[in-house]
């Protein structure tokens, strides 16, 4: 830590129940953010002392809606936030941090080689730059980005056929949704809602917005069974690389 790095909160006790053994790696992770993610930019020093509630474990429990064994885009990964936490209490997953900006994929590089997150990529780009380049993946997921219906335009074509977008939203998910109606259509998607997760980890609950699409030409039909709704058992959360 540098003298003018913040310092990471103490982890509330339920940091390790989600976490599991790779608690570890979350706090190294927490500190980074508090360190050099502050330096650079990435994160406002006003958020550290909310860290691990605000977005540790907002993040974290993203994972009670997402199918096992499943390839994830997390679409304007910015410092990891959901990307990071999900593939910690996830080794099951595939992930892919798109991100745009060098600073800010440096930065997602560190942290995938210093955590040791092997079933992590990192790929510096625009949604809309990537169409095409990469593999389409089973689920997208965002926060923070942008509105819902410029944020589909970007995720929706990086899906599947069957496969879902998963936003991270604040209280006014239910309203956004409602205005972006029309561009989901549009898009192909077939089916919305929103849930919220994190029942006995986060208060507020993490509020999500999910984006269903349906089939298209050439595509292989999405049959990855959802992960059911609580947090990952303690044997997959252990399940190192």
């Amino acid at each position: 830590m540098t003298d003018a790095a913040a310092e990471l909160p103490p982890a509330p006790d339920v940091a390790r129940e989600v976490f599991g053994e790779l608690f570890p790696e979350a706090v190294r992770y927490g500190e980074l953010l508090a360190d050099a993610g502050v330096r650079r930019g990435l994160i406002g020093p006003r958020e550290v002392p909310r860290l691990w509630e605000r977005h540790l474990l907002n993040c974290a429990v993203l994972s009670e809606v997402v199918p096992e064994g499943v390839t994830v885009c997390d679409v304007g990964s910015g410092a990891g936030l959901p990307g990071i936490p999900l593939a910690l209490v996830r080794p099951d997953l595939k992930i892919t941090l798109l991100e745009p900006l060098l600073r800010r994929t440096n930065f997602l590089l560190e942290v995938v080689e210093l955590l040791g997150l092997d079933h992590v990529t990192v790929v510096r780009g625009r949604a809309e730059e990537v169409m095409g380049k990469l593999p389409q993946v089973h689920v997208v997921t965002a926060r923070a980005v942008a509105p819902l219906d410029r944020l589909a335009g970007w995720g929706v074509p990086l899906l599947r056929p069957y496969g879902e977008m998963l936003a991270l939203k604040g209280d006014t998910a239910e309203e956004e949704l409602k205005g972006a109606r029309a561009a989901l259509s549009k898009l192909g998607v077939v089916e919305t809602s929103v849930v919220q997760v994190g029942e006995g980890v986060v208060d507020p609950l993490s509020t999500v917005v999910r984006v269903e699409v349906g089939e298209s030409p050439g595509g292989v039909r999405f049959a990855a069974k959802r992960a059911k709704a609580a947090r990952p058992s303690r044997a997959q959360r252990g399940r190192r690389r």
